[in-house]
């Protein structure tokens, strides 16, 4: 679809677009009122969306839209499981408010005082992120301040690809910018699939529950509005459960399953002893497009890109030149204790947390490194992240280190972390 197109939609109805990899597309709501996952169109207002971006515009009461650019796919829907989502968020609403007014009377009872802790689980290609996205959306414009926990290490929806983050979302997501990043709390988890260190994964998925724990027990708002917690689309073995870790660490009590009923059932079945968990089974969306694995690697790198570069080139990433010395970089999942350390008869197993020391040679170049808050090595695995860096060229006769920053200055700490991110522009 090229050039400028009017869509008049129905009640109910939504408008799914796919802007194709090579140009910008723009629309406007001309009449009517609208949303982008959750989030109100402005009126008469042109909105750029760049390159490879998909999402869908939907209506309550009707709306027309006009689209100007070249569309790989635009089309409109009657069929939306929209009121079902809507239908939760109410529940939802109703409990938060019981949350807050439970803070009120009595302080210092914080179980009565917790909002919804809802955790969206689903396979590949479910619309997993597009229903926190509404849920977030829908809370924030009536106020409230959820934390948005992202687990899904493969797209990365709060940092880049590799890490699992939070944080809180005080305004309707953006529709194109995506997700605030004022601050966020990020752990480095290095891969972007669980399957290369399940231990590592739940350790740091671990860690960020006990940091978000922390900020809860001090803040009633925030318990109050609760948090949305968005997974991966591994639903099986390892992945399943990690599934289970994951309810269980964050003490999730909504647990809404999309698009896949033997999922579901299995939930059920080993939740039934947690009467305070309840599970909901939601349709879902029928724009929701199957993803190839070339097109998830494409979108990972776009998301790295776009960490140092910004959604529209936007940014300058910082150029710098340090001595190896200057910096030290680990890794996690270091190798295991010699044979001859061990009792006698056990066999020697990888411990997946430990912190070994990264020699640096020319493999390291094109990698992306997270520069660590920690203070001494020891603390790599309980310390967040401040940012990323990325290694364009190592000299080894003058033992030099070229990378860029998203911003100047000297990094925050010295302490790198390394795992299997690479990113070649």
């Amino acid at each position: 679809m090229a050039g400028n197109k009017t869509f008049t939609l129905s009640k109910e109805s939504e408008l799914r677009i796919e802007v194709g990899w090579d140009a910008p597309l723009r629309l406007q709501l001309t009449s009517g009122a609208a949303e982008i996952f959750g989030t109100e169109l402005p009126p008469q207002y042109w909105l750029t969306f760049p390159p490879a971006h998909k999402f869908a515009i939907f209506t309550w009461n009707g709306a027309t839209v006009e689209v100007d650019g070249i569309a790989e796919v635009a089309y409109v829907a009657d069929e939306t499981p929209m009121v079902s989502y809507v239908n939760v968020h109410a529940v939802l609403e109703r409990r938060r408010v019981r949350a807050k007014e439970a803070s009120i009377s009595n302080p210092s009872n914080h179980s009565e005082s917790q909002g919804p802790r809802i955790i969206v689980v689903g396979p590949t290609d479910s619309g997993k992120s597009s229903l926190a996205r509404m849920l977030l959306s829908w809370a924030a414009r009536l106020s409230w301040k959820p934390t948005f926990v992202d687990l899904d290490i493969g797209q990365g929806s709060i940092s880049i690809p590799g890490c699992i983050a939070a944080t809180p979302i005080e305004m309707p997501i953006d529709p194109i910018e995506g997700i605030p990043l004022e601050m966020p709390i990020v752990y480095f988890y290095g891969h972007t699939t669980p399957s290369v260190n399940p231990g590592l994964y739940k350790a740091v998925v671990k860690e960020l529950a006990r940091t978000l724990e922390q900020q809860f027990a001090g803040n009633a708002e925030s318990r109050a509005a609760g948090m949305v917690i968005n997974t991966m689309g591994w639903v099986e073995g390892i992945g399943y459960e990690l599934l289970l870790q994951a309810i269980d660490t964050f003490n999730a009590n909504v647990v809404l399953v999309l698009g896949q009923e033997k999922l579901c059932s299995m939930l059920k079945d080993v939740l039934k002893g947690k009467p305070n968990v309840d599970i909901v089974k939601l349709h879902k969306s029928g724009g929701v497009v199957p993803r190839n694995s070339k097109y998830r690697q494409r979108m990972r790198i776009y998301r790295t890109r776009e960490y140092f570069y910004g959604l529209t080139n936007e940014l300058s990433p910082h150029a710098n030149v340090v001595n190896f010395s200057d910096l030290l970089i680990y890794r996690f999942g270091g190798p295991q204790a010699p044979r001859s350390a061990l009792p006698i008869g056990a066999e020697p197993s990888a411990d997946p947390t430990r912190v070994a020391p990264v020699t640096i040679t020319s493999d390291l170049v094109h990698a992306v490194l997270a520069v660590s808050y920690a203070k001494e090595p020891e603390l790599l695995l309980s310390s967040n992240v401040a940012g990323f860096i990325y290694i364009t060229d190592i000299d080894i006769e003058r033992k030099k280190i070229s990378y860029i920053a998203p911003c100047p200055g000297e990094l925050p700490s010295r302490l790198l972390l390394a795992g299997s991110l690479t990113w070649v522009d």
